[in-house]
């Protein structure tokens, strides 16, 4: 793998854990189930994605 394509995954999980983080503060907040569910569906697809580009290092 080059310095690039490292540099770009580094990147992309940096992104995913950030929005995994927000997702997570979201969910501790909200108070309407619906919305708690939803946001922590987005949450898991986050830590999906970033585990997927993690096992590309």
């Amino acid at each position: 793998m080059s310095p690039k394509e490292l540099s770009y995954i580094e990147d992309a999980l940096s992104h995913e854990k950030f929005l995994k983080t927000q997702c997570q503060e979201a969910v501790n907040q909200l108070q309407c189930s619906e919305l708690k569910s939803c946001v922590q569906q987005f949450q898991e697809k986050h830590q999906q994605i970033f585990d997927n580009f993690y096992n590309l290092m």
